[in-house]
């Protein structure tokens, strides 16, 4: 599958059993009506499901988007309350393996010849097409087959098929399981977190190398060493030049100037804006200049990067030494130092 990452949820022996025992006997697939309303899709007409169908798409819409207040809504009640608590790099880690794309992109949905509706989710990298079969419904319980393939892929020659389930909760039918696997975020909120504040982490010690390579490309293209991370930032697109929105002559103006803005040690277009503001991803970056000795020796700089918040961007704290080397450490969100064991 060309543009499609797939993403397969952890599971046990257990829920699948459990799962079994929930499947309702062939035959009996019967449609109802639904509190779910209609999306308009990209080509402006509006397109609607009635019954599970109808909610399914809208939760699949939402996660195409990565909408956290609107798929949330689609969830039962008990996993609602652990999403919510749930990082947000964790909520949106969980909506992806619903459409299997990496970006968000623009969800719109249509209904094929059968009245079934078909849910696409165009992202700057390629489009998905989920399309989704008839119900199996008995009383509160319905199963759905859904067929998820890359929007190019007119032969169907790649296509991911699972079957979702949905159960009726207060009268709006809600997300209940994954192909066997039944959706139970309680049990998997604290393994999610973790993995994401990991993996954040991981992003953060990467981010501090290079921003200790952008300080040493300063200094070898300007001879000393940057005064702030603010002077590796991109420079300013107006030239500092300020021009009234209605001034024709003046956006003329604005605009030539801009044309020849160049980095410069104010400046040097090293780092984006974020990291020049000394934050990023969760982490706050703070950097200090060691001054030279009267014996020559050339100044050195010491970086640290820690969490913030605490816990939910991570928890370890980075420190970057004048020698070089990278120590890591939980403190609390408190800056890092050079007693902290070493990292690679």
């Amino acid at each position: 599958m060309n543009k499609l990452r797939l993403a397969i949820f952890s599971s046990s022996v257990a829920a699948a059993a459990s799962l079994a025992l929930l499947l309702p006997a062939a035959g009996q697939a019967q449609e109802s009506s639904s509190v779910a309303g209609p999306i308009a899709p990209a080509n402006g007409t509006v397109a609607s499901a009635a019954g599970p169908a109808g909610a399914l798409s809208q939760a699949l819409a939402a996660a195409c988007s990565e909408s956290q207040a609107e798929f949330a809504k689609f969830l039962t009640r008990r996993n609602q309350e652990s999403f919510t608590r749930m990082t947000a790099a964790a909520r949106v880690a969980f909506m992806k393996r619903f459409v299997l794309l990496s970006q968000p992109g623009k969800p719109s949905i249509t209904l094929n010849l059968s009245g079934r509706p078909v849910v696409r989710c165009e992202t700057p990298d390629g489009a998905a097409e989920i399309q989704i079969g008839g119900a199996d419904q008995q009383d509160n319980l319905a199963f759905m087959p859904v067929e998820l393939r890359d929007a190019t892929d007119l032969a169907g020659s790649d296509v991911v098929r699972v079957n979702m389930g949905l159960v009726r909760e207060e009268n709006q039918w809600r997300v209940l399981s994954l192909g066997l696997v039944l959706l139970d975020l309680p049990s998997l909120a604290v393994e999610w977190n973790s993995a994401e504040t990991s993996a954040n982490e991981t992003e953060a010690l990467e981010t501090l190398k290079m921003v200790a390579e952008a300080i040493e490309m300063y200094r070898k293209t300007y001879l000393r060493l940057p005064d702030s991370l603010a002077k590796l930032g991109p420079p300013d697109p107006t030239g500092g030049v300020a021009m009234a929105t209605d001034d024709a002559k003046g956006a003329k103006i604005a605009a030539k100037t801009a044309a020849k803005v160049r980095a410069g040690p104010d400046a040097a277009d090293l780092l984006d804006a974020d990291l020049a503001a000394g934050k990023k991803d969760g982490y706050a970056y703070r950097y200090v200049i060691l001054g030279a000795s009267n014996l020559g020796a050339v100044a050195q700089f010491e970086l640290a990067a820690s969490p913030a918040p605490y816990g939910s961007a991570g928890k370890r704290s980075f420190f970057r030494d004048a020698s070089g080397s990278i120590h890591a450490g939980d403190h609390k969100g408190a800056v890092g130092n050079a007693t902290d064991p070493k990292v690679e």
